[in-house]
């Protein structure tokens, strides 16, 4: 669909004219996070090899107090200068992050026609993270689908359509279209934090995108979609034989990104109180070179 040497996929819906337009939503000032925190208290339980991130210092305050920051770390020379260094070990997809379209192979290819053999033990040598870091910035959308349907959240298991989005574009007075990012609240982070634990969050049973979703989507030729689930799609599968099925419909054959794990409840909370529920979004990939999902710190800008 995108031409033979692409690999951004949707990435190249989005043009200056749409960053232009997008900065115009800003009003207020107003800058909202949509980031879990990066730290041991996550929602993974080692499920598909994904632990919460670990964060480990390679020098701090102790080492200053000790002396053995001057002595390991400065040559003995002292200055006066004590610097701290920490390090974050953790899968790229443990936390808020963008699925790139190396992420997914069908069939052994991957998005693009490209063989999966394209990421190897290399990395992604197609459809790398990489090639959407300049390119994550427009206008944002929120859906909120429980407010929509007058409840705190969705239960696990329930499937949102096209119905049930554009039920939610209307309630916030907005028309989806070409080059937006679309953020599609289920309310499961809500419902974990009432329960005062994560539980089967990571892997479990989740409301999220069905299959009677995807013409919707795709209608609006939108750059990427992004929910508050960690799959982003309906647990447990409408499709008993094919595990995440909208993974493949999405990313390998339609060239979308997908973000999960972005925690959406600020920005529904904000855009419930003031009524817009459009922003300024800026969310760009860490340019991990040849990497197939990336960390990030999604902003809404209102």
């Amino acid at each position: 669909r995108w031409g033979d040497d692409d690999e951004r996929g949707t990435m190249n819906l989005v043009r200056s004219e749409h960053v232009v337009a997008a900065a115009s939503l800003v009003k207020r000032g107003v800058t909202i996070s949509m980031a879990l925190p990066y730290d041991d208290a996550g929602p993974q339980t080692g499920a598909f090899g994904r632990f919460n991130p670990i964060h480990l210092m390679i020098r701090d305050g102790a080492d200053v107090i000790a002396g053995s920051s001057l002595r390991d770390f400065y040559g003995g020379n002292e200055r006066h200068f004590r610097g701290t260094d920490d390090l974050i070990i953790m899968p790229l997809q443990s936390g808020t992050q963008w699925d790139a379209l190396g992420h997914v192979a069908f069939e052994n290819q991957i998005y693009n026609g490209y063989g999966a053999e394209w990421v190897s033990s290399k990395g992604a040598m197609k459809n790398s993270v990489k090639n959407a870091a300049d390119s994550m910035v427009g206008r944002g959308v929120l859906l909120d689908i429980p407010r929509a349907q007058g409840v705190d959240w969705l239960e696990p298991g329930h499937a949102i359509d096209g119905e049930q989005l554009q039920q939610a574009a209307d309630m916030a007075g907005v028309e989806v279209g070409e080059g937006d990012f679309v953020f599609v609240r289920t309310g499961a982070m809500t419902m974990a934090r009432s329960n005062g634990d994560w539980g089967d969050y990571a892997g479990g049973d989740a409301p999220g995108l069905g299959l009677g979703s995807v013409d919707w989507i795709a209608d609006r030729d939108v750059a990427a979609v992004a929910t508050d689930t960690w799959g982003l799609e309906v647990r447990p599968n409408e499709t008993p034989d094919t595990f995440q099925p909208l993974h493949i419909v999405f990313i390998v054959h339609m060239g979308l990104w997908l973000g999960e794990i972005f925690d959406l409840d600020p920005i529904a909370d904000d855009c419930a109180t003031d009524g817009v529920y459009e922003f300024m979004f800026c969310g760009p990939p860490l340019p991990f070179t040849r990497a197939v999902g990336s960390p990030l710190n999604p902003m809404a800008i209102k």
